[in-house]
């Protein structure tokens, strides 16, 4: 694998709706960085199996997964809680994980070269999948906060859904992310803890920015 020297490389780990994807948005964006969520391979893998039943195999993903792009991973449906369920299932697969694995480590060290770096988000990135990162990142929030917030999101996409179900749906997924025997979610020692619980989205991107402002500009 080709890896490009000098980039800025930025790790983020977090719990379902912890806000750390708009957060990497903003910090990718600001920074010029190619972003990618990583918990979206895994729910279009999950779409995948809701759409193609029968074609469903290790062959026809890697197929899929050789030509993802970005684009692939911004269809709306991805983010309902039938692929977010199967996703979780889907992430413990040993096989599978390979696959998604080889794509995210050439995204995080192989960037396109208008990029300066990049920042991945999702439950392994500081420990599995970019390690040597130039910075670490585990957010989280109250879980409570957490439900009302993908609630809002479903909401917006005519979802006729109940915060109840979208609550019970988070806390089942949080412990199937943190018991999982493959890459479970976890903060590392090296990840600076960022709490949105209390802070709106402006907040938490001016303290990231800080703390990377801080280092960069030495």
């Amino acid at each position: 694998m080709i890896k490009r020297k000098n980039i800025l490389k930025i790790a983020i780990d977090s719990p379902a709706a912890a806000g750390a994807g708009t957060l990497a948005k903003s910090i990718s964006k600001h920074y010029n960085l190619i972003y990618l969520d990583t918990g979206k391979i895994y729910r279009f893998i999950a779409y995948l199996k809701i759409r193609y039943p029968k074609k469903f195999n290790n062959k026809f993903i890697k197929s899929k997964i050789k030509y993802l792009k970005i684009k692939d991973l911004e269809n709306k449906f991805l983010l309902s809680d039938e692929v977010g369920t199967k996703a979780s299932i889907i992430a413990k697969n040993k096989s599978l994980r390979k696959l998604v694995h080889t794509f995210q480590l050439n995204f995080a060290y192989n960037p396109p070269k208008k990029y300066k770096g990049s920042c991945l988000d999702g439950r392994d990135i500081t420990y599995n999948i970019v390690p040597d990162a130039d910075f670490k990142f585990y957010i989280t929030a109250n879980v409570k906060i957490r439900a009302l917030r993908r609630y809002k999101e479903l909401k917006k996409l005519n979802k006729l859904i109940k915060y109840e179900d979208v609550l019970k749906s988070i806390k089942k997924r949080d412990k199937s992310d943190q018991n999982r025997k493959i890459s479970p979610l976890k903060k590392t020692k090296d990840s600076l803890l960022i709490n949105t619980t209390n802070l709106n989205k402006r907040a938490c991107f001016l303290k990231i920015k800080k703390i990377i402002d801080k280092k960069i500009n030495i």
